[in-house]
């Protein structure tokens, strides 16, 4: 019988310790030669909103200047018309990602999003066992691809709650033989670039998956443990003010999470 252990500061969800094989680890869920649509979750005369896929650029970037595809490009064909990107979705990110379906909209939600007023939360798998729950308020160099150093930084704030944790059967540093990771809700209250990302490596919690802000030896571990390559970060809903009132838009984990909800009651209330 496979052993289960409490997450320290949680007591309601069990930590999996799962023995399985380790079957050869695809990368990133690669996008069809072929167009695919996407999959849209909303759609009003002001707003569309999609569930992006992992893999998938919002727009063109000079950071990825080789990949033609971009969810810009792919949405104007699928609609026949001129969108303008509400926020951003790193490329490796999945989830909730919104457009405006002309200028008005795309100033009146743009603002909402600078005064703060939208809400979004996201799923996370990082390493180690964070606090149940907490607040990160840690300043942030404007550009992440650029040293921190001589650059200005700009307040930023993310909570996060502890949803379930897990003690994997496998060892990376040769200390312990297991490894411990956590999922965790995240809710961003300020939208710094790559924020939610950075703010975890400054707890020393990094995202699992994560090749800029993470560690290798658990993104490659993980990966052949759970048989896919990918960063564990998913926009779960997002929230804002419309004419309407306010609209909440949801994109539920694809079937990958599925392996990280640790459902059953605990048998040992062991920890290391």
């Amino acid at each position: 019988m496979p052993s289960r252990r409490i997450c320290p500061g949680r007591g309601l969800h069990a930590a999996s310790v799962i023995r399985m094989s380790s079957p050869a680890v695809p990368a990133e869920p690669s996008l069809a030669a072929e167009p695919v649509p996407l999959r849209i979750l909303h759609l009003d005369a002001d707003l569309v909103a999609i569930d992006k896929p992992a893999g998938l650029l919002v727009h063109p970037s000079a950071l990825d200047a080789h990949e033609e595809r971009t969810a810009l490009q792919l949405l104007r064909d699928q609609l026949g018309q001129r969108l303008w990107p509400l926020h951003r979705l790193d490329k490796g990110t999945s989830g909730v990602l919104l457009f405006a379906r002309h200028v008005q909209a795309a100033r009146t939600h743009g603002a909402a999003f600078e005064r703060g007023e939208v809400r979004k939360r996201y799923l996370a798998l990082v390493r180690g066992w964070p606090a149940a729950s907490g607040t990160i308020s840690h300043p942030l160099a404007r550009d992440p691809e650029k040293p921190s150093a001589g650059q200005a930084t700009l307040g930023a704030c993310t909570r996060f709650e502890q949803l379930d944790c897990f003690d994997w059967a496998f060892a990376v540093d040769g200390r312990h033989p297991t490894s411990r990771y956590a999922l965790v809700g995240v809710e961003p209250l300020t939208g710094r670039r790559h924020q939610i990302r950075r703010h975890f490596k400054h707890i020393a919690h990094p995202l699992v998956g994560d090749t800029t802000h993470g560690k290798g030896a658990h993104n490659r571990a993980v990966a052949s443990w759970l048989g896919l390559q990918r960063l564990w970060l998913h926009a779960q809903s997002v929230e804002l003010p419309t004419r309407a009132g306010r609209l909440r838009i949801v994109a539920e984990p694809g079937p990958e999470w599925d392996a990280l909800r640790g459902r059953a009651p605990p048998t040992s209330a062991a920890v290391r």
